[in-house]
């Protein structure tokens, strides 16, 4: 094992990155207020933790080009999750069972353990047998310059698990003992598995935490599983699932066998652009989940990823949900209140009687923007309420609530010459005499949240900035609009 080689593959990364900073900053697709790597492509969200008074954002990062390959763990800290500086890259290919072109670093998680930050991360390499991912430990004595763990790898896969389907460790401690989940698949169906240990350095099998038996796929990628009141969480992202990008079951769990029972599943996310979410814990006690703004069927293997490779980047992350538990167990996922200190320029309206002409709105400067409203469903008689957003040029995205057939949907067919789909979800109308709509928008972001921050879309829109317009417009009656409020954001990013 050689530090040494890892330390100049970061210098080597970093003098890449310094090269083209500046030059990236300024590109037309770049995000306002969003994550991003300052160069290059990132995936996942890894390593999430608050740390020493700041919060820590580690990614999965390839800091040469836009495109995914040969992974690295980039690494920013934050005071509020919105305003980043960024560090010296945490970990780079440097050994044999992480060091291949196709491979590297994967997808992982952070833990302070004896006074040190602790990464637990994938390694995938191939040595002529195939793609093989062991999981592996690096560590920390200031939180910035890492050591990868001289016992790597501390596990292999199972038997009966391919060594191809075997990763993304999610690690956290209960009592005196460490738990890890990651995911595996056997027999073509996912499963959990869950380890544990004493010292974050040896570990020992537990249990299969829950599988699935065909409903959910046959591959879990990076699982995560927390505590909830006096019930237990489990997300992830499942392949082979359909449409389906991330979902959460919800159960009970007990810590003497190491089995997950759940009663409960829902998604997290409708739209195409929401993946792989981990979770962490606030000083404040909230639990929030950070998600990759892609998803892997978009992946140039299958398509063009679309623009923003031409300006030497591509991906950012969603903006960061705080995860709340409802009565009847099911979760919501509400944007951090931290997004209020970029508000500018606020406009609001009590009552908005729309009718089938279209209304416009002001929301800041039509690109980087939040609105909130409350639909009054009782004094509603449309079939429909359309929401048109990033507007001009002929170019448009289109949000429908569907009253009469209970659906919402995000239609991007014609948003920026290259974005496709339609995404679905169903609405719960029964008894509601309002209904909530949240919006972010950014640059090449929109995200809508409603039906009390349950049903929610997050879509990537590369738009120009001539797309800046917005508008109501109602079909099939009347729709009236309560407490309409609109703020433009200040940018975080330069």
């Amino acid at each position: 094992m050689s530090n040494e080689l890892m330390q100049k593959k970061i210098e080597k990364a970093q003098q890449e990155i310094d090269a083209k900073k500046d030059i990236v900053k300024n590109g037309a697709m770049r995000q306002h207020y969003h994550f991003m790597a300052q160069t290059g492509w990132i995936n996942d969200p890894n390593g999430l933790i608050y740390y020493k008074g700041k919060y820590h954002f580690f990614y999965q990062y390839n800091p040469y080009y836009g495109f995914w390959d040969y992974m690295h763990w980039g690494h920013a800290i934050s005071d509020d999750m919105l305003h980043w500086e960024y560090l010296p890259l945490a970990l780079a290919p440097s050994e044999f069972y992480d060091d291949h072109f196709r491979g590297g670093c994967f997808s992982g998680s952070a833990i302070e353990h004896d006074g040190k930050l602790f990464l637990m991360f994938t390694g995938t390499t191939n040595n002529g047998k195939g793609f093989e991912q062991t999981q592996c430990i690096a560590y920390s004595e200031d939180g910035i310059h890492f050591e990868k763990y001289e016992g790597n790898p501390v596990l292999t896969a199972p038997d009966g698990i391919p060594t191809y389907q075997f990763r993304d460790p999610k690690v956290w401690k209960h009592d005196d003992t460490y738990y890890m989940v990651c995911g595996a698949s056997r027999d073509n169906k996912a499963q959990a598995l869950l380890y544990r240990s004493k010292d974050m350095l040896h570990w020992e099998f537990f249990n299969v935490l829950a599988e699935s038996r065909g409903e959910w796929g046959y591959m879990w990628e990076c699982p995560d599983f927390y505590p909830m009141g006096d019930r237990y969480v489990l997300m992830f992202s499942p392949m082979g699932a359909g449409e389906r990008t991330v979902v959460y079951l919800v159960g009970d769990f007990d810590y003497e066998t190491g089995k997950f029972n759940y009663h409960i599943n829902g998604e997290i996310d409708w739209g195409f652009d929401y993946y792989a979410p981990q979770s962490f814990l606030t000083p404040d006690g909230r639990r929030i989940i950070v998600g990759w703004a892609n998803a892997w069927d978009w992946m140039p293997f299958w398509k063009d990823w679309g623009p923003t490779y031409k300006e030497g980047w591509c991906g950012s992350y969603n903006i960061p949900r705080e995860v709340r538990m409802k009565e009847d167990g099911t979760l919501q996922f509400i944007p951090i209140k931290e997004i209020e200190s970029l508000r500018v320029d606020a406009w609001n309206q009590e009552t908005i009687i729309v009718s089938e002409k279209k209304t416009d709105i002001k929301a800041g400067d039509g690109i980087s923007f939040e609105w909130k409203m409350q639909i009054n469903l009782e004094e509603t008689n449309a079939d429909q309420l359309e929401i048109g957003l990033r507007c001009g040029e002929g170019k448009k995205t289109i949000c429908i609530f569907d009253f009469k057939n209970a659906q919402m949907s995000v239609n991007r067919n014609e948003a920026d010459g290259w974005s496709k789909g339609i995404s679905k979800s169903v609405m719960y109308l029964k008894d509601r005499k309002e209904l909530d709509v949240h919006i972010l928008s950014d640059q090449s972001s929109i995200e809508i949240f409603t039906d009390d921050y349950q049903n929610n879309h997050s879509l990537n829109v590369f738009a120009g900035n001539a797309q800046n317009q917005i508008y109501l417009c109602a079909h099939g009656g009347q729709v009236v609009i309560n407490n309409l409020e609109t703020y433009g954001l200040t940018g975080c990013n330069q």
